[in-house]
């Protein structure tokens, strides 16, 4: 509970007693939401003399400047305030039309409730007389039978305003945005509800001082997914949650940031957020690592392709209702329908304001990391997890469906039925590539050749096939080959040895290779089946691949048709290509171009 208002006075007995009477309800967990929420004012007139504390629908609880009292009376009349906002006696806290102040009636039913809620909790002692026995119902319920027959005496001025009503009808909110109150109790009393499990069932663990320990929010959130929310449960259990603060502070991470590779999402412990909104943290990055978002960035520029990202998940989370988004996170109702490329497609062009926006990570940061964090005395798992991801997800789909969970957004359900058919891997691609561009030698029929005869029509004469002798001279190809010392020579020899299977699958004779770093070296058409075996690389300098490119566009014994493979990591120049080309980079690279031919990123 934060303060407000006035200068600090020198402690006095008064003052001791009022504050360890807000250090009980803070303490409490059925109160943590609604106490950190809620703003205290000490310092102004709005409870009347024989009161003790008030709230206005804003979520102030103004207590009584000159009242003096034991810390049980303090705590039992801020938590009887409190109650109202948690049990919407405040008009609506989500900003819908107000309702008007309540009744005398009805006020007094309020407050019997709120009376009967604490003498359940056995927090503080009333300050005032109070009957022994409650009477029993709701509040509509009492407050019908009162207006019509009166408030029993027994029942009037029990709440902590004394004769004045207890809650106040404010004109703004002490927030940015409207505080769901009554969604802030219900957490706290599941929390409340949680550790009483535990309790009654020993599994509950002791501090060294006699004090409970209990589960940090983040994890209570990870374990509410793996029973309670089956799209995200299968997901859940195989993540990992990282909660080191040195770690979120040596590599800037204000909220949450993930790494799917490693199925760790990384925490900074020291956010103060609700387990609500741990949940919708969670799950959103969850949601990263499961989707591939580090993979399918491709060519895009990768913190404005995670902001595109952000602003998809949240709009789903939101339609899902899966906890509480926090203050701040992306958002726009307007791009609501669209997937994370045409989101992308239509912020890329304000970049000065998107640099400015702030990921779970923090501002200018992606959330997506490519690689696991380093820590002290560990090793990154660099794990493959697309399997893992797929069927969790899938899986998870199938059980939400299954028993009724509640719709989901057309838009993830898309995406997680995409999953079923995953993209092919780079070699696939490489070879349809080559079953479009590089024609093999077709067979040619031709009664030349001695006629074919079946047993059951002997008289009727059949063509024969044969290849021809003469080569096909559009049956070749053109490799440009980046030499530089960035190249990475494992990855180099992968890619060279699939184009020679590749090759000779298409009975490509030769293929023309030019290999570029500083200077362009021309090899001539070499033998497909040398080209990963024998070819020694002639330069390890810079690189400079346009020359290369002119070389095989200006050949003489060139075809004209023949199409062009460019080999390189992408450090290289900006290139113009006049024929139908195709690259082929090591993943995760860029060019520093944008392609016209397609991009093949090989592993």
């Amino acid at each position: 509970m934060s303060r407000s208002g006035g200068k600090a006075r020198r402690p006095d007995p008064a003052a001791e007693a009022r504050q360890a009477g807000l250090d009980a309800v803070n303490q409490h967990v059925a109160f943590r939401y609604l106490s950190w929420r809620s703003v205290l004012d000490e310092h102004h007139d709005h409870v009347p003399a024989d009161g003790w504390a008030v709230v206005s629908s804003a979520g102030t609880v103004y207590l009584h400047p000159r009242r003096h009292g034991s810390p049980g009376e303090w705590a039992w009349a801020v938590a009887h305030a409190l109650l109202h906002l948690g049990m919407g006696h405040a008009p609506d806290a989500k900003g819908a039309a107000a309702r008007p102040q309540a009744g005398v009636a009805r006020a007094a039913a309020q407050c019997v409730v709120a009376n009967r809620f604490l003498a359940g909790l056995n927090l503080g002692q009333p300050p005032l007389p109070l009957p022994a026995v409650l009477p029993d119902g709701d509040e509509d319920g009492l407050a019908v039978q009162w207006a019509e027959h009166g408030v029993p005496a027994q029942f009037q001025d029990c709440g902590s305003g004394g004769s004045a009503v207890d809650v106040l009808l404010a004109a703004g909110y002490g927030w940015p945005d409207p505080v769901d109150w009554q969604a802030q109790f219900a957490a706290g009393l599941t929390d409340a509800v949680a550790e009483a499990i535990e309790e009654a069932g020993g599994s509950s663990r002791w501090n060294a001082d006699g004090s409970r320990r209990r589960k940090p929010q983040w994890e209570r959130a990870l374990g509410w997914f793996v029973s309670h929310y089956p799209l995200l449960g299968a997901v859940a259990s195989g993540m990992t949650i990282v909660a080191d603060r040195a770690l979120a502070q040596q590599w800037d991470i204000s909220v949450a940031a993930v790494n799917a590779s490693a199925g760790e999402i990384y925490i900074n412990p020291l956010v103060s957020l609700t387990e609500d909104e741990w949940r919708f943290v969670l799950a959103h990055e969850m949601l990263h690592a499961a989707l591939r978002h580090a993979d399918r960035c491709g060519m895009r520029d990768p913190y404005l392709y995670n902001v595109a990202c952000d602003y998809v998940i949240n709009q789903w989370l939101i339609e899902m209702r899966v906890g509480a988004m926090p203050y701040g996170s992306l958002y726009d109702a307007r791009l609501a329908g669209l997937s994370a490329e045409e989101v992308y497609d239509r912020i890329a062009g304000d970049l000065r304001r998107l640099r400015r926006l702030s990921t779970m990570r923090g501002k200018g940061r992606p959330d997506v990391l490519g690689d696991p964090l380093p820590r002290p005395g560990e090793t990154g798992r660099g794990v493959e997890l697309d399997d893992f991801y797929r069927r969790a997800l899938l899986t998870g789909l199938s059980y939400h469906q299954s028993e009724e969970r509640g719709l989901l957004p057309s838009g993830l359900v898309q995406e997680i039925r995409a999953l079923e058919h995953p993209a092919l891997p780079w070699d696939a691609q490489l070879a349809r590539w080559f079953d479009e561009w590089v024609p093999a030698r077709e067979p040619i029929r031709t009664f030349a050749r001695p006629p074919r005869r079946q047993a059951s029509t002997p008289d009727i004469p059949r063509a024969g096939r044969y290849l021809p002798d003469e080569p096909v001279p559009s049956c070749t190809f053109g490799v440009v080959l980046d030499t530089s010392a960035s190249m990475p020579t494992k990855l180099l020899g992968k890619a060279l040895g699939a184009i020679a299977s590749y090759a000779l699958a298409r009975d490509v004779a030769a293929a023309r290779v030019v290999f570029c770093d500083a200077a362009a070296y021309d090899a001539g058409y070499i033998p497909v089946a040398e080209i990963a075996g024998r070819v020694q690389v002639k330069g390890r300098g810079g690189t400079v691949l346009q020359p290369g490119v002119n070389l095989l566009q200006t050949a003489d014994d060139f075809p004209d048709t023949a199409p062009i493979l460019i080999i390189t990591d992408g450090a290289c120049d900006v290139l113009a290509v006049r024929r139908e080309h195709a690259y082929l980079v090591p993943r995760g690279a860029r060019l520093p171009f944008t392609p016209r031919g397609p991009v093949f990123e090989f592993r």
